[in-house]
């Protein structure tokens, strides 16, 4: 199977009346937490000089990784890779429609709410990224205190690089959600206008 093929299974049917520029904003989402993933399981899973030699995750972000905390980096960008794909849920039929598999949901419509309350929640909770990235410029965690991580040269222009589509996950996430709603909402008002129009008058 190819990787095309496999895009197109995982993504499943694009919904009716999903723009293109919706479908590619959600594709780019699902994007926005991958290279910062891969930065930090290079750094501190295989010892890629990213950074400079000693340097450790800043205290409260995890376990050291010489003491076996491996496993805390790769959790943390495949758990941040899996939620960024549920945008795609918001263009594609499974987004509309639980998939069969699901017991007792199967086959039955997705409430609007039920997609976009989470989806808007994360989109607004996402927007602290900026912030995380303006922080940082100056040496500092979003609480204030120090990063704890040492870049120089191209190393930092490395971890930019890498960090920076962080920066657009939530504004990709909240235009995705928002067209979703609207879409949902119009489709549904068209399903009620058309019924009611089908409904036979009553003889007199």
């Amino acid at each position: 199977m190819t990787a095309r093929a496999i895009l197109a299974k995982l993504h499943g049917r694009t919904a009716a009346g999903v723009p293109r520029w919706a479908v590619w904003a959600a594709y780019a989402t699902t994007l926005t937490p991958l290279p910062s993933g891969i930065w930090r399981i290079a750094a501190f899973n295989f010892g890629v000089p990213l950074l400079e030699y000693g340097a450790t995750p800043p205290s409260g972000h995890g376990p050291v990784l010489i003491d076996g905390g491996w496993w805390y980096v790769i959790s943390l960008s495949v758990v941040s890779e899996a939620m960024a794909f549920l945008t795609v849920g918001l263009v594609a039929q499974w987004g509309e429609v639980w998939p069969r598999w699901i017991p007792g949901l199967g086959g039955r419509r997705v409430p609007v709410l039920a997609a976009v309350i989470p989806a808007g929640l994360g989109a607004t909770v996402l927007l602290i990224f900026p912030y995380a990235m303006v922080m940082f410029a100056f040496g500092r965690m979003i609480n204030g205190s120090p990063t704890g991580l040492i870049v120089h040269g191209w190393q930092t222009v490395a971890f930019w690089v890498m960090y920076a589509p962080l920066a657009a996950w939530g504004p990709l996430l909240g235009i995705v959600t928002v067209h979703y709603y609207r879409r949902r909402r119009r489709a549904e008002r068209s399903a009620t206008t058309e019924a009611g129009l089908s409904t036979p008058l009553p003889v007199s």
